[in-house]
């Protein structure tokens, strides 16, 4: 493991809106940026994507650079994020799985038992070390925008390893849960430590905040997440604040997960990211707890508004910014990632606006 005192090496951009607003203090303005903001809403993503397969395009540090830049050049958002997937560092530590047009990712032999469990490859720092050049070659072109680099976490990934792609139900997923605990948490031990490691392997190169995707964990009770989800969660982001020595914020968010908001911020994390269904300060509400600080929030503008006239998602924002007030901090975000038909020419404003926002 790398000595922690590498992050006193990093960049210092302590008047980063993003990063402002991430450690609970007043920025200059509401820091703005999009989950999706690298993708296939913007003309010259898919240009530079053409005939690049997921994986591959993710592993190849001059095109990453390209692709995460984008937003950044063509919006003015707060912060660039790692164009990644979170399979990725299943695939490189050498998982057979792909991403298939129109499915998702799909494994080619699912995980059904503890003897499955026991072969899966771990990650080793290596096998991902064009993220790692991708992320030095990204700290020369961002100037003052924190990177925020990113990962999957344990629950969204098992889901994934056990049903074999893309799930409606999660059936699999907590029958194994349920039925063999034991092999259950010795499935997200092991994908809690690559994802820690993946992790480290982006702190190392220098990305100023990261964020954990829990994308299918709103299919969980909350019982069910504190027992067989939250412990393997708080590995991780406890494990980067220990690496990091509280210098890299962390950002936690799922899909529908309302009733876990509370639970998640429990978890380690500094910013919990809240979808379109709950009002942010009801979100705060949920997080909150007696003798603390108030809680920081990031979101949480549905996509799909987007597709909307202008007056209709100022007022949106308008609201959700009013919202964010209650909050000891907000990061404006969409509720989940930028759709693919959406007007780019629509972002751009949205930012604008946001940044001109006084009350």
């Amino acid at each position: 493991m790398t000595d922690p005192t590498h992050v006193s090496n990093r960049r210092r951009l302590d008047d980063a809106p993003l990063l402002v607003a991430a450690n609970g203090g007043t920025p200059e303005h509401t820091p703005v940026w999009f989950m999706r903001q690298a993708g296939r809403s913007l003309p010259e993503y898919r240009r530079v994507r053409e005939g690049v397969p997921m994986l591959r395009a993710c592993l190849t540090p001059d095109l990453v650079c390209e692709i995460t830049m984008q937003p950044v050049r063509r919006h003015g958002v707060d912060a660039a994020i790692l164009f990644s997937d979170i399979v990725l560092p299943l695939y490189a530590a050498g998982v057979g799985l792909d991403i298939v047009s129109g499915t998702g990712p799909v494994v080619n032999q699912p995980v059904r038992g503890a003897a499955d469990v026991a072969a899966l490859p771990q990650l080793e720092p290596e096998h991902v070390e064009g993220v790692s050049e991708a992320i030095r070659l990204l700290l020369d072109e961002l100037g003052r925008t924190p990177l925020i680099g990113f990962a999957g976490a344990p629950f969204t990934l098992a889901s994934y390893l056990v049903e074999g792609g893309p799930s409606r139900n999660h059936e699999r997923t907590k029958a194994l849960m349920h039925s063999d605990p034991e092999t259950w948490h010795a499935l997200l031990g092991k994908l809690a430590e690559t994802t820690l490691n993946f992790l480290r392997v982006q702190v190392d190169a220098g990305v100023d905040a990261v964020q954990l995707f829990d994308s299918w964990a709103g299919a969980l009770s909350p019982r069910d997440y504190v027992t067989y989800v939250q412990p393997h969660t708080s590995r991780i982001l406890r494990g980067i604040a220990e690496y990091t020595g509280g210098e890299v914020p962390r950002i936690h968010f799922g899909v529908g997960t309302g009733e876990l908001l509370g639970a998640m911020h429990e978890s380690g994390a500094d910013v919990v990211g809240v979808d379109w269904r709950v009002p942010l300060d009801t979100a705060v509400s949920r997080i909150e707890r007696r003798g603390e600080s108030r809680p920081v929030v990031q979101g949480n503008l549905d996509p799909a508004v987007l597709f909307a006239d202008w007056q209709a998602v100022r007022g949106e924002t308008e609201r959700i910014l009013a919202e964010g007030e209650s909050a000891g901090g907000h990061v404006f975000n969409l509720g989940h990632g930028v759709l693919p038909d959406t007007d780019p020419e629509m972002l751009t404003r949205l930012v604008d606006f946001v940044h001109s926002h006084r009350g």
